[in-house]
């Protein structure tokens, strides 16, 4: 059960998160409980962030294909189709395996997902700025080719690295 924070943290970082990345962030967590999964992975946030945030996700994806696309692998992987990770844990990809325990697990988060959150924030700390945004997730989950987030990115024929560096341009001259 994900741990609830107590309500002068929840007001702290709701101040920090636009309402469309508060919005996603909710949306993430039912998605994960609804779906029966143990924790909120990088794809529930993308799939969230993509509902949440129409403008963000139009504005960096492009056409209207690749988003639909994108949307596509979502939707089946949240009907039990294509995508199969249901039940599973989401590792972050790299050497850290993921946490069982006091740690994430506690949280309700994958060491994925808690890392593209805390890349999100860093985001928005570099370019200056007290929020953060929907593209700074979609930044921070398109960064890291091995999370699932990325691997939805990739088979709708979205490369995550030149996303991420396109949305990290853009951000700068902003």
């Amino acid at each position: 059960m994900p741990r609830v924070l107590p309500a002068e943290r929840r007001a702290e970082l709701e101040e920090a998160l636009t309402a469309e990345l508060v919005t996603a962030v909710a949306g993430a967590r039912r998605r994960a409980l609804r779906d029966g999964d143990r924790q909120v992975d990088t794809a529930h946030l993308l799939h969230s962030l993509v509902e949440a945030d129409p403008g963000a996700a139009a504005a960096a994806l492009g056409d209207g294909r690749q988003l639909a696309r994108v949307l596509g692998y979502l939707v089946q992987r949240s009907i039990g189709y294509g995508l199969r990770w249901q039940r599973s844990v989401e590792d972050t990809g790299s050497a850290l395996p993921a946490v069982r325990g006091a740690g994430n697990a506690a949280s309700g988060w994958s060491p994925a997902a808690t890392a593209a959150l805390a890349g999100a924030f860093e985001r928005a700390a570099l370019r200056g700025d007290r929020r953060v945004r929907g593209l700074d997730l979609l930044a921070a989950l398109a960064a890291d080719p091995d999370n699932r987030a990325a691997e939805v990115l990739r088979r709708a024929g979205v490369d995550g690295p030149a996303l991420a560096a396109r949305i990290e341009e853009s951000s700068q001259q902003v």
